[in-house]
């Protein structure tokens, strides 16, 4: 199963956060990418685990966008 996952550099934090728009409220944090990636595998499989196979098959489909605006 594959899933996507936003990963946001917070400045306050100094590190990574990663959200699962797919999974509401399943996010994970690192102070690196490859740390909050890491550890968002590990929030995605509790999540799964706890949501159970059938809860799985209602997933939505995801598209996200990312547009620069002018302010």
């Amino acid at each position: 199963m594959k899933v996507l996952v936003n990963l946001i550099y917070d400045k306050e934090y100094k590190g990574y956060v990663a959200d699962v728009p797919q999974l509401p409220g399943c996010m994970s944090q690192g102070k690196t990418a490859e740390a909050a990636l890491k550890n968002a595998r590990k929030a995605i499989r509790a999540y799964l685990k706890e949501v159970g196979s059938r809860r799985l098959r209602e997933l939505p489909e995801v598209t996200t966008s990312q547009v620069e605006v002018s302010i």
